[in-house]
């Protein structure tokens, strides 16, 4: 199994619903699938947010473990609690550094390779913050990792340089509202023409920060979205070709991914104006006049600033009477029950950590079809029109992932395999290929179905489902279990 001269490539496509992935549309990724295996069950993390997302990749491990709660946080850890962007990769080595080294509570790839001997390079379009969560140490290890617009994700300073004076500097990111073609094309290029023929990282991260943004802005299937995932395909097609031609004879192989899925928000709400008509004092970050900082984003996370018990109950009853509302979860009462009458346990979404909020809820979805076909749609509290594309809560579309393995070690090309398996399998998985231990904080599962035949019995595959409910209110939460691997399926209200 353990081959000294393999390489990993992680190709991830952020935002691309698996569905999505047809001959027409993006026939390099078609191509790889038939060169491959496809992980028809992949899934992410909850909340299925990119900076959530990206962490337990790179940790093989939930929220829980590694602390990145969500895209956006209030740090309780300090006096007086502050409001976090991930965004921000100043901020982040900041806090990176304040802390000691505890920016994630898990090590990471990078860490676990560099601890081996071994590199792992990145090269993203992603935001700064984005792209440096991605290997937060790259700095100190000596390792490449590069953004297509921003040099303050940039590391090493001279790898910068040269690739600039070989390709072109880097640009600004366009407008949120315009395609970013020019980035994807940079770190194309920076990856075949310098980083891999010169440097040769035992694993690398491609990741194309596209379809996210033009779904956001556009939606998840307007021509604009469309056009820019045939874009990414393209650009993943001069990948595709040099591995034929050259990478799969020198060990590479390929994972693609996405870190989450999109559907449609269909309704505009607004959770601040139903807090303050409840009698609470909302605000989006720690104020001296607020008692709940309702964090913005997709998926609800509320923080009081007195989290007794009586709070929580009082803002989920407050929640829960709303038509917006979906799933909801507060700090354990139980194995299954939040102590809010109501919710869920947080536990049981891996969302159980110091920096979790003391609510955390998603808007309640359902199976509605969009005008370009897509199901899914949603609730949802930011200032676009509806129709746009959303993520973060737990409807199956949000949580479904790209997922494609090709190369040596995955012999079953042209296959597709039906065991639920998620984003963070990926990493126990590469490092058991590289014969590097993984860590015990790993949730994640290494991916044996894909590397050799079957067992006879097959894993070990169960399901779970918990409910809750208050007054009229009733929710429903579904998990598999894989082995000793845990993945949500879904959540719904009823």
């Amino acid at each position: 199994m353990f081959d000294s001269k393999r390489r990993i490539l992680i190709v991830s496509f952020d935002g691309l619903r698996p569905d999505l992935i047809d001959p027409e549309l993006t026939p390099n990724l078609w191509r790889l699938k038939a060169a491959g295996l496809t992980l028809a069950n992949h899934c992410t993390v909850y909340p299925s947010e990119t900076r959530s997302a990206f962490p337990s990749l790179v940790t093989g491990a939930t929220p829980d473990r590694h602390g990145m709660v969500g895209n956006k946080y209030v740090d309780r850890a300090v006096t007086p609690a502050r409001y976090i962007d991930t965004s921000d990769a100043v901020l982040l080595r900041r806090l990176d550094v304040e802390s000691g080294g505890r920016l994630y509570s898990a090590p990471s790839l990078g860490e676990i390779l560099a601890a081996s001997g071994r590199s792992l390079a990145v090269l993203a379009t992603n935001t700064p913050g984005t792209t440096r969560l991605f290997h937060h140490k790259a700095e100190d290890l000596g390792h490449v990792r590069l953004s297509g617009h921003f040099r303050e994700a940039c590391t090493p300073n001279d790898v910068l340089a040269e690739i600039e004076a070989h390709i072109n500097p880097l640009t600004p990111a366009p407008p949120r509202t315009e395609p970013d073609r020019i980035g994807q094309d940079w770190i194309t290029s920076a990856f075949l023409d310098v980083v891999w023929p010169k440097y040769r990282p035992d694993v690398t991260i491609l990741s194309y920060g596209e379809p996210d943004v033009t779904s956001h802005f556009h939606g998840t299937g307007a021509e604009a979205t469309r056009s820019i995932i045939a874009h990414c395909d393209q650009q993943f097609g001069r990948v595709l070709d040099w591995w034929e031609a050259e990478g799969r004879q020198a060990g590479v192989q390929i994972v693609a991914i996405s870190d989450h899925g999109h559907i449609t928000g269909h309704t505009r709400v607004s959770v601040a104006d139903s807090l303050r008509a409840a009698g609470f004092r909302p605000g989006v970050a720690p104020a001296p006049d607020i008692d709940v900082v309702v964090v913005p984003g997709q998926v609800g996370a509320l923080y009081l600033v007195d989290p007794d018990e009586a709070n929580i109950a009082r803002l989920v009853a407050t929640i829960t009477s709303e038509p917006w509302c979906g799933p909801v979860f507060t700090r354990a009462k139980d194995e299954v029950n939040g102590i809010a009458p109501g919710s869920l346990s947080n536990r049981l979404v891996f969302a159980d950590h110091v920096r979790a909020p003391d609510v955390a809820f998603s808007f309640r979805a359902d199976d509605t079809v969009d005008p370009f076909g897509l199901a899914g749609g949603t609730f949802y509290d930011n200032d676009r029109r509806t129709g746009l594309g959303v993520h973060g809560g737990l409807h199956p579309k949000e949580l479904a992932a790209v997922g494609i393995v090709a190369g040596s070690a995955f012999p079953a090309a042209g296959s597709v395999s039906a065991v639920r398996s998620g984003i963070c399998d990926v990493a126990p998985t590469i490092l058991q290929l590289l014969g590097v231990a993984a860590s015990q904080s790993m949730t994640g599962r290494v991916l044996g179905e894909l590397i050799a035949p079957a067992a006879k019995d097959g894993p070990s595959i169960r399901e779970d489902v918990f409910d809750a409910h208050l007054g009229a209110y009733a929710q429903v939460l579904r998990r598999i279990h894989v082995d000793g691997a845990c993945y949500l399926s879904g959540a719904w209200v009823s």
